[in-house]
């Protein structure tokens, strides 16, 4: 095993280079969800290039399939996702490769994702005599946008034709160092549901609020008791989140609006918790506007499922980690964290684990969390990443 882990790292240093300069070509051309046609034509190219078969379940996206040297039924499948983000991207450390498309942005570190699989598709290519079963390599769209592209993949039943049987994936992370995993069996990712609400009053003048119904002062009044769902609501032993992203009413200062509207978040773990926090805010929507005389919209739109981390798979992963990291490179976590990810579509189907590749470092201005303009990776990361990938396939 020892001889295995030394020639996965080194085939890995030998591609450095490659991931690296995959990484920029993608993140200078960055494509947002569902959009992805220039990305995926030029993951084809390479997989191509290497003689692995691709295909094409999707719009965009795309599949790459190893068939190894050892006849097995066992089949194992990689994850990346690799869409950016609709935003601006900041940040000189990434001057050379800045984003050169208006409002998209790899500032998730999915362009770093899709060159580390690329790279992991390098190493196995190489030792593809030696590989029992088959691989396949997923290079997935639109993990940023609902209803996701993990779960249109997962319903096409391409991967069941295939005999998928486990699945692995990984998202960088600021919070760990290049050469670190972090990573828990369990719960690990929180489920993300979003709402849209629209308070409904009568409008007026400003200086006759009583011939009004002020739907900014019931908007107050639904917010406040929104924060009350969580501490009295559901059971302090489980993780919940409810916040208000964006409140948006009235146009000046002396006009009393018609409505008002919000937006916002609730992550759960649970269906039973996302759909108890859901009637609760139902209840005190109706509870607040009809008696002043208002109304309301309610929608409830459900996200991704949470991520649970298959035990066994989980297990295998840290044991090849430490193979490839030492067990000081293994972080297990005590507790999950409330960001969603659609990997969780797959873990419905098939035993799944994903874990995150540690990518912050203060050399590389990659300590900025996700999401943020100047989000970057220090591309070491890549080191580990398509090293450990690899190494699940070889050793599992």
């Amino acid at each position: 095993m020892a001889d295995l882990t030394r020639t996965i790292q080194q085939k890995a240093e030998f591609h450095f280079d490659y991931m690296v300069q995959t990484r920029r070509y993608l993140h200078k051309n960055p494509e947002i969800s569902f959009k992805e046609h220039d990305t995926t034509d030029y993951i084809l190219h390479e997989l191509k290039k290497l003689g692995i078969d691709t295909y094409r379940p999707l719009d965009t996206g795309c599949v790459g399939i190893i068939e190894g040297g050892k006849k097995s039924d066992r089949v194992i499948a990689l994850r990346a996702d690799i869409d950016a983000l609709s935003m601006e991207e900041e940040g000189e450390a990434k001057a050379e490769f800045v984003s050169e498309r208006e409002g998209a942005a790899h500032c998730c570190g999915h362009d770093a994702h899709t060159a580390n699989l690329l790279g992991t598709a390098q190493i196995l290519s190489e030792m593809q005599d030696e590989i029992e079963g088959k691989i396949l390599l997923i290079f997935q769209p639109a993990e940023e946008t609902l209803p996701g592209g993990g779960r249109l993949l997962t319903e096409s039943g391409f991967l069941q034709e295939k005999g998928v049987q486990s699945i692995y994936g990984l998202h960088t992370n600021p919070d760990y160092a290049p050469g670190q995993i972090a990573v828990k069996s369990g719960p690990l990712m929180a489920r993300p549901d979003e709402f849209e609400i629209t308070i409904k009053g009568v409008g007026g003048h400003a200086a006759t609020p009583h011939l009004t119904v002020d739907p900014i002062v019931l908007m107050g009044q639904v917010i406040s008791q929104f924060q009350t769902i969580v501490s009295r609501s559901i059971d302090p032993t489980e993780p919940a989140v409810v916040t208000i992203g964006r409140v948006r009413g009235g146009t000046t200062y002396n006009v009393i609006p018609a409505k008002a509207e919000m937006i916002g978040t609730v992550r759960t773990f649970s269906e039973k918790n996302a759909y108890l926090v859901r009637d609760r805010m139902e209840q005190i929507l109706k509870g607040i506007t009809e008696p002043a005389g208002g109304g309301y919209e309610f929608a409830f739109n459900e996200g991704y499922p949470a991520v649970i981390n298959d035990e066994e798979l989980t297990q295998k992963l840290m044991s090849a980690a430490r193979s490839v990291l030492g067990s000081d490179g293994v972080i297990e976590l005590k507790k999950p964290i409330m960001a969603g990810e659609d990997f969780a579509f797959y873990q419905q189907e098939f035993p799944g684990a994903f874990f995150f590749l540690g990518s912050g470092s203060e050399e590389a201005d990659s300590k900025w969390s996700w999401h943020h303009p100047r989000y970057n990776v220090d591309e070491k990361c890549m080191l580990t990443g398509s090293a450990l990938m690899a190494g699940l396939v070889m050793g599992e």
